[in-house]
C-alpha cells in the first residue's frame, strides 16, 4: 500500500502571520467573525459559491472549521487584512473537504479565497493567494493542490489560471456544474 501524503514537514498549530506590500495575512481572532459574515452573508460576494450569502451559523461553522484545521493538518485559513485601514478584506484558505467528487482528492490540500466586492478587482485576491502558495512551497511536502471553481465564475478562472491552476474536469457538485482545478507540486 502507498505511503499516505503526510500534510507538512512541521506542523503548525494556528496560521503564520505572512505579509504582502498591502496586506496581512494572520490567524483569525473571535472578532473576526461579524466582518467576515459581513463578506460571506452578502449575495454577490457569495452568488458562485452556493448561490447566496451563508448564516450566522454556517460562518461561525466555517470559521471555526478553518481555524481548527490547523491544529488537525497544520494548514488552514488565513483572515486577509488590508494594511492601510486594518480593514478584513477576505480570506485564503488550503483546506481537506473531502468533497464527493471524481478525481478524489481528500488527502490533499484544497484552495479557496472569498473577498468583499470593494477590493474585487484591485488585485488584493492575487497578492493574498500568492503569499499562501509561497508559504505552502516552502512549508508543506510537495503536494498538488486543488480547487474548485463556478465556470461561469471568470474572475476567479482567471486568477487560477495566473496562480499556476490547470482544469482537471468538469464536474457537477451540489447540482451544479463545478470545474476541478489542480497546481502542481512544486519539488
Amino acid at each position: 500500500m502507498p505511503e499516505a501524503w503526510q500534510p507538512n514537514r512541521s506542523r503548525n498549530r494556528s496560521a503564520p502571520t505572512l505579509e504582502t506590500e498591502r496586506l496581512l495575512l494572520r490567524h483569525y481572532r473571535k472578532q473576526d467573525f461579524r466582518p467576515h459574515m459581513a463578506i460571506v452573508g452578502d449575495d454577490q460576494v457569495m452568488r458562485f459559491v452556493g448561490g447566496r450569502g451563508i448564516s450566522e451559523e454556517d460562518c461561525w461553522r466555517r470559521l471555526a472549521a478553518s481555524v481548527g484545521m490547523w491544529d488537525l493538518l497544520g494548514f488552514g485559513g488565513w483572515a486577509v487584512v488590508r494594511k492601510a485601514d486594518h480593514r478584513l478584506v477576505g480570506t485564503v484558505s488550503l483546506f481537506n473537504a473531502w468533497r464527493a467528487l471524481e478525481p478524489r482528492f481528500g488527502e490533499e490540500p484544497e484552495m479557496g479565497w472569498i473577498f468583499a466586492t470593494e477590493v474585487h478587482g484591485t488585485g488584493m485576491a492575487s497578492e493574498a493567494c500568492r503569499a499562501v502558495l509561497a508559504w505552502a512551497d516552502d512549508h508543506l511536502q510537495p503536494t498538488p493542490i486543488w480547487a474548485i471553481i463556478d465556470p461561469s465564475n471568470a474572475p476567479s478562472l482567471a486568477l487560477a489560471d495566473r496562480l499556476g491552476f490547470q482544469r482537471v474536469t468538469e464536474s457537477s457538485y451540489h447540482q451544479e456544474p463545478t470545474l476541478v482545478l489542480k497546481r502542481p507540486a512544486k519539488a
